[in-house]
């Protein structure tokens, strides 16, 4: 879903890209400027992927399994984190695509506490995930949470952006398409603001 707009975003802006995949019946269509490996991101050999890019992505998500380990969040965490510890030069920086349930209201309320119950599990998974990126200090990574609401839409190309807390419109509204979600990710890509902290963004 929003992995794949990444891909066409960094792509539509000129960028090589790798895409590592466990299952690459699911890459779509070839491009000159993109290379598809096949990986696991929780194996130890990823790190000889990661080490030829100037930044990595990580777009995980267990949602759609059909016996979804939300789990992976933590523990592909841990995994990138320490394959990029591993690398004999400087590292690349990390952008993770996390989740909405780690921001807070505005009434400084965590929205996990808003949650439906049986979304909560993939939420508490996301949350660790960020626990986890925010004890480390010697890898650039940047976490990026959507809004309430994400789907696949336009591409507008412009988005506002925050740091800890649920940005809202004048309506009270709180969404975002995928696609601008992409551009956001691949704008910290190239222009990077947000390095060590997470962020988040919405209309």
């Amino acid at each position: 879903m929003i992995g794949q707009r990444i891909v066409r975003e960094a792509l539509s802006r000129g960028h090589g890209v790798t895409v590592v995949v466990r299952d690459l019946t699911k890459v779509g269509d070839p491009h000159e400027r993109m290379t598809v490996v096949e990986g696991d991101v929780l194996d130890p050999a990823i790190g000889s992927t990661l080490g030829s890019t100037d930044v990595v992505i990580s777009a995980v998500g267990t949602a759609r399994a059909e016996h979804p380990d939300y789990s992976l969040y933590r523990r592909a965490a841990e995994a990138l984190v320490s394959a990029l510890r591993a690398l004999p030069d400087e590292a690349p920086r990390l952008i993770v695509v996390g989740g909405v349930g780690s921001l807070r209201d505005e009434y400084g309320e965590l929205l996990l506490a808003r949650v439906p119950a049986e979304r909560l599990p993939e939420h508490e998974g996301q949350q660790a995930a960020l626990d986890f990126y925010r004890t480390v200090s010697d890898v650039r990574w940047t976490y990026l949470s959507p809004p309430a609401r994400i789907a696949p839409g336009e591409r507008r190309g412009a988005y506002r952006s925050g740091a800890d807390e649920l940005l809202v419109d004048d309506s009270g509204e709180s969404s975002i398409s995928m696609e601008d979600d992409a551009v956001a990710v691949v704008d910290e890509a190239e222009r990077p603001e947000h390095v060590g902290r997470r962020f988040t963004v919405a209309y």
